[in-house]
């Protein structure tokens, strides 16, 4: 059975459908409408504007700014940030006069990355853990770990840290680098980007 969803965490300007689930202190702000197949998770932030789909994964910790839509086909892990009216899409190639709901391309933002305003992000990709995504970026391919997405069409730029400050790496090859925040170190190896050590919490 499940909780029931307080209310004092909901705008009464926003619908929240039947059958919706909101982990525990998930807020709800203005005019947003959830629908009832949504499964959201705990401490999350969903603000004015903001729709989110049936067929639709949300972990702790989330935050969706305004007007963004959620649309079916999306999971978005936990820590998940998406700046202020950007895009999902789940059609590849709609047309208004043929239905293609059987044809939704999944997406997936995997654990801690970021979207930034105003990005689109074309169905069938998987963002990779704490990703960035430049404001305004169009991302058509699959982005790895911790990698710098900016342009239009978006391209690799650099690699980023779990808190968020550039990395001193190529965008290919080999090397290591420290975050110089948090100290954290990451290792390339082969154009792959891992976290080797986190000394410090965030």
């Amino acid at each position: 059975m499940n909780a029931p969803i307080d209310s004092r965490d909901v705008h009464p300007s926003a619908i929240v459908d039947d059958g919706a689930v909101l982990g525990p202190g998930t807020r709800v702000w203005h005019f947003a409408h959830i629908c009832g197949g949504a499964r959201i998770g705990a401490g999350c932030s969903l603000g004015q504007n903001v729709f989110v789909g049936n067929d639709v994964v949300i972990g702790d910790r989330v935050k969706i700014q305004n007007n963004v839509s959620v649309y079916d086909a999306v999971t978005l892990e936990a820590e998940v940030f998406c700046g202020p009216s950007m895009v999902f899409t789940n059609v590849y190639n709609p047309r208004s006069g043929i239905v293609r709901k059987d044809q939704y391309r999944r997406t997936l933002v995997r654990r801690g990355a970021s979207i930034g305003a105003n990005a689109t992000i074309v169905c069938g990709v998987t963002i990779g853990a704490y990703a960035f995504i430049g404001a305004g970026a169009v991302v058509k391919h699959d982005v790895p770990d911790f990698a710098l997405m900016a342009g239009v069409p978006a391209r690799q730029v650099g690699w980023i840290s779990r808190f968020g400050e550039r990395l001193p790496l190529p965008t290919a090859g080999n090397g290591e680098a420290v975050c110089p925040h948090t100290g954290e170190s990451y290792v390339l190896v082969d154009g792959v980007c891992s976290l080797v050590s986190a000394p410090s919490r965030l």
